[in-house]
C-alpha cells in the first residue's frame, strides 16, 4: 500500500488543512501564539505517520504511530484553547474534535495491527 492510500494519513492530512484555513484568517496575535501550535500539533499526526511508515520496520513505525497519537491529543487542547478564547465557534470547534476522534479510533487500531502478521 502507498502512504497516500493510507485512510488516517489521508484524514489527519485533511484535518491539518481545515486547521490551516481557519488560523491563516486570525490576527497575528492568535496566529503567533495558539495558531502556531496548533497548526505545529496537527501536521505533526501525518508527518510522524509518514516517517514512521517510511521506516520500513514495524518497532519504528510503532513509535512514531504513538508520537502522532501524542500530537493528536495535543491538537485537542490547542482546539479547546482557541474555542474558549473565541477564536472557534461551537460548530467548527465540535465538527473538529468529532473528526480526531474518527483519526484516533483509526489510528489506535493501525497501532494495534503493527507488526502483526496475517
Amino acid at each position: 500500500m502507498k502512504l497516500e492510500e493510507f485512510r488516517v494519513y489521508q484524514l489527519a492530512l485533511d484535518l491539518g488543512e481545515g486547521v490551516w484555513d481557519i488560523v491563516i484568517k486570525w490576527d497575528f496575535f492568535a496566529k503567533d501564539t495558539i495558531g502556531k501550535q496548533l497548526v505545529r500539533a496537527i501536521d505533526s499526526v501525518a508527518a510522524n505517520l509518514s516517517e514512521g511508515y517510511g521506516r520500513y520496520h514495524y518497532k519504528e513505525a510503532k513509535n512514531f504511530s504513538y508520537y502522532s497519537r501524542g500530537s493528536l491529543y495535543e491538537t485537542k487542547t490547542w482546539l479547546t484553547k482557541a474555542k474558549n478564547r473565541n477564536l472557534l465557534n461551537e460548530e467548527t470547534f465540535t465538527k473538529m474534535m468529532s473528526a480526531i476522534d474518527d483519526i484516533s479510533v483509526k489510528l489506535n487500531n493501525y497501532i494495534k495491527s503493527i507488526g502483526k502478521t496475517n
